[in-house]
């Protein structure tokens, strides 16, 4: 299965998408190097766009980043953005047992790649600044496409799934809480860079 025709597998029909995704075969290096760190690089790159050449406009003035400022943060929130998935598969493994699934690095890997799909590609709306919790709100699909997935990658069992999902759900917004807060200690004036 090639590169778009399993991001559109995931995102329009992702229950048949995750048998065919557990048998591919890969490693932990293919996922990040032919399907993450591409992807990722989607939110980065039009974050970085939308707030060098759009800008933001509030109460009638123009607000752009320098692009000194807007590609640090671009390359740092990307760089993080990998991070994150990596740490969410550890844990996702790491949890496994718990939870009555199976452990298996890899699939826990792909568990957190694939679900991070929904979130990359709705970053391409960060071209335009003001349509970022647009692009949050969809985001949010990733969280189904992890609920989908545990039985499936995880051999979760039906009656430990809801509550495997709901601490990773938890886990992954502290994670993303966390991400957001080193990009901003790095970039202290923000994501508008404005000086």
């Amino acid at each position: 299965m090639g590169f778009a025709e399993k991001v559109r597998g995931i995102l329009l029909r992702p229950r048949e998408a995750w048998p065919e995704i557990r048998e591919e075969r890969a490693t932990v290096k293919d996922l990040f190097e032919s399907y993450a760190a591409v992807l990722a690089a989607v939110p980065a790159v039009a974050q970085l766009i939308g707030m060098v050449v759009v800008g933001i406009s509030f109460i009638g003035f123009r607000y752009r980043a320098s692009i000194p400022a807007a590609l640090g943060y671009a390359i740092v929130s990307y760089c993080l953005s990998l991070i994150e998935i990596y740490v969410f598969g550890l844990i996702v493994n790491g949890l496994a047992t718990s939870f009555g699934s199976k452990r298996s690095a890899l699939d826990a890997m792909k568990l957190s790649v694939y679900s991070a799909t929904p979130c990359w590609v709705a970053g391409l709306l960060f071209i335009i600044p003001f349509l970022m919790p647009v692009a949050l709100l969809l985001s949010l699909y990733g969280f189904y496409l992890l609920y989908l997935g545990l039985p499936v990658l995880m051999h979760t069992p039906a009656e430990r799934r809801l509550l495997y999902f709901v601490v990773l759900v938890m886990i992954g917004i502290v994670i993303a809480a966390g991400a957001g807060f080193l990009a901003s200690l790095a970039f202290p004036q923000g994501r508008m860079g404005v000086i």
